[in-house]
């Protein structure tokens, strides 16, 4: 990990009028604002900006750092993602405007290897991966948040939607005030100890409009500046691309067949397909609409078959992340809400905890589109508390009634 020389000189610690009490400190530490180090992660964007200068202006000691996560000269002319060249600009020139240092980490080799390579190497195992999880579980997290210590932090700051809340058993994390806005299906693996050291300041706020009116407040040369949509290293949504260059076996053609093994078709890549995919499958003829049920990786067949073979009821779930107040427990079992994708809703299941991190869910409805690579995300049945999630291994339709 390497460090830009990008720090703005001129800030200076504790900026706040004698007369504050730690009373006054939002973060809840027992001391003043201006005697509490907050390392803020800023993508560029307005939400990491308004946590940034929002917090400098309450007197808190700011220090601002940006990650390069990938080719720095490949990503100036690139829109529309984080962490490109121009955010990174754009980072830098907020804390110019405000007046609190900031750095720049050089994170590409952490990046590519904890990240980007999964990412492609999952799809070419016939799975569909969220590399944006992958990177706050892996590089974030854990990486970041070990930076954020060694510069004396006191905790660190992100522009995330969503609300930790200390509880009666220690920290909890809920839902963003604003669900329209909640990015809880992403933050699902934060464990305890890094859930003690965040900080998330926009989670309370009831809209994004809330968070642009402080940047057009505090001037914020961002403050309209739109969301990103790409994953950053995916220029313009083109996975497949991104995952030719680095994987150039995974455009290797194959077959499109039934769930009974009956040809129907080539294909170029499955790369190209995701589980539920109705489009663009270039077969033709057939009575029904086909969907696509699942992708055969080792015998490169992309399966399909009708809407309703994508209905699943049970969920077998690895690398579970478990934030509930008891252990989790081989054998034990939950009444829980759970979202398989990010702009779904809870729905009603059981989970039951099973040896090695592993879990296997019970929906109450059978869901549709379930698919492996994806993450499965835990809530308490009321409330908007979250308790963590898992990967999804694999779906069937079978009923667990009575597991133990």
């Amino acid at each position: 990990m390497g460090m830009a020389t990008t720090a703005t000189a001129g800030a200076h610690h504790g900026t706040i009028d004698q007369d504050t009490t730690p009373e006054d400190n939002m973060l809840g530490f027992a001391k003043t604002p201006s005697a509490t180090r907050v390392i803020v992660a800023m993508s560029g964007g307005v939400d990491s900006s308004v946590v940034a200068a929002m917090l400098h202006e309450q007197g808190y000691d700011v220090i601002g750092i940006t990650l390069q996560l990938y080719d720095h000269g490949a990503a100036l002319g690139k829109k529309g993602a984080c962490c490109a060249g121009q955010d990174i600009r754009d980072a830098r020139r907020i804390a110019d405007e405000m007046g609190f240092p900031h750095y720049v980490l050089d994170y590409e080799s952490i990046f590519r290897e904890s990240v980007i390579d999964e990412f492609a190497d999952s799809y070419l195992a016939g799975t569909t991966p969220i590399p944006c999880i992958r990177c706050n579980e892996r590089v974030k997290f854990t990486d970041l948040l070990k930076t954020a210590r060694d510069l004396g932090g006191d905790c660190l700051a992100t522009g995330h939607y969503i609300r930790r809340i200390v509880g009666q058993n220690g920290v909890e994390l809920h839902r963003a005030r604003d669900l329209h806005r909640d990015q809880s299906y992403f933050l699902f693996s934060i464990t305890r100890p890094q859930l003690d050291y965040l900080r998330f300041p926009l989670g309370e706020l009831n809209s994004k409009d809330e968070t642009r009116h402080v940047a057009q407040r505090l001037g914020l040369s961002v403050a309209h500046k739109s969301d990103s949509q790409d994953i950053c290293f995916v220029p313009n949504g083109n996975y497949a691309e991104v995952i030719k260059k680095l994987r150039p076996e995974a455009a290797d053609p194959g077959d499109i067949v039934d769930l009974h093994g009956k040809w129907l078709g080539k294909h170029d890549g499955i790369i190209n397909f995701t589980v539920g995919q109705r489009r663009r499958l270039g077969i033709g003829g057939t009575q029904e609409p086909l969907y696509v049920v699942r992708l055969d990786a080792q015998r490169r067949q992309v399966v399909v078959g009708p809407k309703s073979a994508l209905l699943s009821s049970r969920i077998s779930l690895r690398e579970v992340s478990w934030l509930g107040d008891q252990r989790f427990t081989p054998g034990q079992s939950w009444n829980l809400r759970i979202k398989i994708r990010s702009t779904g809703s809870p729905t009603d299941a059981i989970v039951f905890a099973q040896d090695n991190g592993t879990a296997e869910i019970q929906s109450l409805m059978p869901l549709e589109g379930v698919s492996p690579g994806q993450a499965c995300v835990f809530y308490m049945p009321e409330g908007n508390r979250v308790l963590g999630g898992g990967w999804i291994q694999d779906t069937t339709g079978d009923d667990v009634s009575g597991f133990t």
